[in-house]
């Protein structure tokens, strides 16, 4: 009920809204509105309210709700059902304890994270109110093999969600995001299979968006930066992730339909930081230094190293070598 109040008050945003014209058209007492009116006040909504003309509309809090974030969705199922929270240990966990019983598309969306977590379990700093910290269910159709490619979906769409929003990135193979050098979000990817069937895919995507200089503590001061640092003004975080889940559900549907990856291929060949760069790839105990040539078809990292050897790369870690030392 209290978002049906809060869509009457926000297609009339210009005008007053009469208690007893939304008493009416929900079929609930004006104090039912009112009570209404007062939670959402409480959740941050600032609504006018003067007697015999009704409530108007203000502004709205810069949270992560559906309610907020739907205006910029033209997707079909991806950010349809969201889950939204003021704190979490980890938007990952929770969309795990959820998974089997939520459907496709379902998002957990976090306010701040206290243990976010990247690849390879280290730390990922979520501050409250600043970052865009979500995961997203997703459950194809296909073997398990074929699940790292949803990571590299992940990034492009990322990648062009930025790019709607005015603000140019490159991908670092297979799931970060740079500018200027440095990361400004991640992708980490968790499934749920037996033998040939798939459970589930978590997506968890980390976008330090508004972030200043004091959220970064040395270790990251000179390998991390927010998309507020870069372009020296506040970005919209809802208009944001509208465009990342736009972008996403057009790159997934081809890829969960037809195992069609060709346009996320293209782009993350377009927006490489790695192609034509000295790298460092590290698979378990091997450390190798080479050369990043190209992205295959399949989304492998095609690399010549230092003895002449051509050979493809789908996972491990990949850094590059003379940028502030390793990226």
């Amino acid at each position: 009920m209290k978002k049906s109040i809060l869509s009457a008050l926000k297609r009339k945003s210009d005008l007053f809204v009469s208690g007893e014209s939304i008493s009416n058209e929900l079929g609930i007492s004006r104090t039912a509105v009112w009570k209404h009116i007062k939670a959402l006040r409480e959740e941050g909504y600032d609504i006018e309210s003067v007697h015999k003309k009704g409530y108007r509309l203000l502004s709205c809090p810069d949270i992560l709700t559906l309610e907020e974030i739907e205006e910029y969705l033209t997707t079909d199922f991806i950010g349809r059902n969201v889950y939204y929270f003021d704190s979490l240990s980890s938007t990952n966990n929770k969309a795990k304890e959820m998974a089997l019983k939520e459907k496709e598309g379902t998002i957990i969306i976090a306010e701040e994270q206290i243990k976010g977590r990247g690849r390879l379990g280290r730390n990922w700093v979520s501050p409250k109110g600043k970052g865009i910290w979500m995961s997203i269910i997703l459950k194809p159709d296909m073997i398990p093999s074929e699940v790292a490619k949803l990571t590299l979906i992940g990034a492009a769409a990322i990648n062009r969600g930025l790019e709607a929003t005015g603000i140019n990135s490159y991908i670092k193979w297979p799931n970060d995001i740079l500018i200027e050098d440095k990361k400004v979000c991640g992708i980490l990817t968790e499934m749920s299979c037996e033998l040939n069937m798939i459970n589930y895919v978590i997506m968890g995507i980390g976008i330090n968006v508004n972030l200043d200089k004091e959220d970064f503590n040395e270790e990251l001061k000179d390998k991390a930066t927010s998309l507020k640092l870069v372009t020296g003004k506040k970005i919209d975080r809802k208009r944001l992730i509208g465009n990342i889940l736009n972008h996403l559900e057009n790159l997934y549907i081809p890829f969960k339909e037809r195992g069609d990856i060709s346009k996320t291929i293209r782009i993350s060949r377009e927006k490489s930081i790695l192609i034509g760069k000295e790298i460092r790839v590290i698979t378990g105990d091997k450390e190798l230094i080479g050369k990043a040539l190209s992205i295959d078809d399949e989304g492998q990292l095609v690399v010549e190293f230092k003895d002449g050897r051509v050979e493809k790369v789908f996972s491990g870690e990949v850094s590059i070598r003379g940028l502030k030392g390793y990226i």
